[in-house]
């Protein structure tokens, strides 16, 4: 009697992947991250590839589901970027988003009218040109998936730029690539109604009603408005004694989960909606307060973010990098590349960044137009437009079908070589720096001291802004675990904590949490 116990199959393939990268990268990833300034973003995605069909042919996401391959893609990468924006927008200061509108508006305007004037000549032209086999419209679509700023590439907690990069310019990076992630939805459908429409009328009022109007706009007020009804809701259990911490916690990741669901549900934009029901529901920053010093939220994007990179590292279709008979070569595909990391965000931000008032220099500005990378939002994107175009013949028949079988080898391709750059970006540029430069960092690492201080790794915990949350110090705050009032008492272990935010800033200088902090 042969009795066969093991039971090899893809999903339990997947499991040890995932998980064993994760266990054993957290055992080195302090070291990693300060010698080495190296994030999970990097190595996910070359432990994706490594693992993926191309290598060890262990993790295959394309042979998941069949024909609903793009389908899980898609959600895959929607719950990954709801999260992350959810998590945007209730980490920024309280009322980031009214006290920082004119910068934002600027910035956006800026970049935004600069970036619709990019697609449509040197993008367009760029594309056309490499592959002259897309028309205009087509190229317009490409272009479009690679709009967006990668909010979770931009949130992953780097300690180099917790350290060197002023807290203006990361708190502004963060906003607005948490806001033109959103607004992609709008070039990606004027692309794919031109494409699938045969009036260029019916096209443009689609896109104007459907596009802005009841996508963007709607899905904006939908999420405000979500966030003002849970934060009102929470703060209600909250002082009736009704939620526990635990509870309270778990609302992070429960609401972002629930705004894309109701958003989806009636078809508006969910990443506008999330990164807006984040942004309402810490308004105030009460929610800031409840939650000040959980690393909950830090420990879900960890998470996230490291299975979601090896999911796109093993999902890379390197196969489709050369397809002659698509004008598909691997040389063009690197000035494509190059192409689009150069002429993407830097002029304009170089040209108009005195507009911006976090924007002090020219140096930040580079900064700025540098460091948008290009990751989970884009191949969001171009999967969400696999699902409004033709399926693909064997040689495509029509330019939708050409379409189709070319959009995600290209953006693929920008998404892999924008890993590589900006992930790679700070350990070249401390190369240069000597090798006694890197040798610092690590002793000062491990011989920080801990009266008073915040040990690096948990300078993810969350925290509220002294500065901007109005919660007064003296108002009457009630216990969750056990409803007893503390009369705006702080705990003693919470009252000081070493934030290191910027240039110029001491990484020990002490920063007051305000009294009104509850006592778990």
């Amino acid at each position: 009697m042969i009795i066969v116990v093991l039971q090899v199959s893809a999903p339990s393939l997947a499991y040890i992947c995932l998980g064993g990268f994760v266990v054993l990268f957290s055992m080195v990833s302090l070291l990693v991250k300060e010698t080495l300034y190296i994030n999970e973003v990097v190595l996910g995605t070359g432990f994706g590839v490594i693992v993926g069909p191309y290598v060890a042919n262990v993790f295959d996401p394309r042979g998941w589901g069949g024909a609903e391959e793009n389908r899980i893609t898609l959600e895959v990468m929607r719950i990954v970027l709801a999260i992350g924006l959810f998590a945007v927008g209730v980490e920024l200061p309280c009322a980031y988003m009214k006290q920082h509108a004119k910068s934002l508006l600027r910035h956006g305007c800026t970049y935004h009218g600069f970036r619709s004037a990019d697609i449509f000549s040197c993008h367009i032209a760029v594309l056309h040109a490499l592959f002259p086999v897309l028309d205009q419209v087509s190229a317009l679509c490409i272009a479009a998936c690679l709009t967006p700023t990668d909010p979770v590439t931009c949130a992953s907690h780097h300690p180099y730029a917790t350290k060197h990069v002023p807290v203006d310019i990361r708190r502004i990076l963060s906003a607005e690539s948490a806001a033109n992630d959103g607004l992609a939805y709008p070039f990606l459908s004027i692309a794919i109604y031109l494409t699938v429409e045969t009036s260029t009328r019916v096209a443009i009022g689609k896109w104007f009603l459907i596009g802005w109007l009841y996508q963007v706009i709607l899905g904006t007020i939908l999420g405000a408005v979500l966030g003002i009804l849970f934060s009102k809701l929470m703060k209600f259990s909250h002082r009736k004694g009704f939620i526990d911490r635990e509870s309270f916690i778990a609302q992070y990741l429960a609401l972002s989960i629930f705004t894309i669901g109701v958003a989806s549900s009636i078809g508006v934009d969910d990443l506008l909606a999330s990164f807006a029901a984040g942004c309402a529901i810490a308004w105030d920053g009460y929610f800031n307060v409840q939650t000040a010093d959980d690393s909950f939220s830090s420990v879900i994007d960890y998470v996230l973010n490291c299975g979601c990179f090896i999911y796109i590292g093993a999902w890379l279709p390197f196969e489709s990098y050369n397809t002659p008979e698509l004008g598909i070569t691997p040389w063009r595909l690197v000035v494509l590349m190059i192409a689009i990391l150069v002429l993407r965000r830097i002029p304009p931000l170089l040209l108009l960044y005195r507009w911006v008032p976090e924007v002090k220099s020219w140096k930040e500005a580079l900064f700025c137009g540098h460091f948008g990378p290009m990751g989970v939002s884009a191949v969001f994107v171009s999967a969400l437009a696999l699902t409004q175009l033709p399926t693909p013949a064997n040689p495509p028949a029509n330019q939708g079908q050409l379409l189709a079988a070319m959009i995600q080898p290209l953006v693929s391709f920008v998404v892999l070589g924008s890993i590589i750059v900006h992930g790679l970006s700070i350990p070249f540029f401390n190369l240069g720096r000597g090798v006694q430069s890197g040798t610092v960092t690590f002793t000062n690492t491990w011989t920080r001291p801990t009266g008073g201080t915040l040990l690096d790794w948990k300078l993810s915990a969350r925290r509220p802004d002294k500065s901007t949350c109005a919660i007064s110090a003296t108002a009457t705050d009630v216990d969750v675990e056990h409803a007893m009032e503390t009369h705006g008492e702080a705990d003693p272990e919470t009252e000081t904590r070493a934030d290191q935010t910027g240039i110029g800033l001491s990484s020990e200088a002490d920063v007051a949490i305000p009294a009104a902090t509850v006592r778990w």
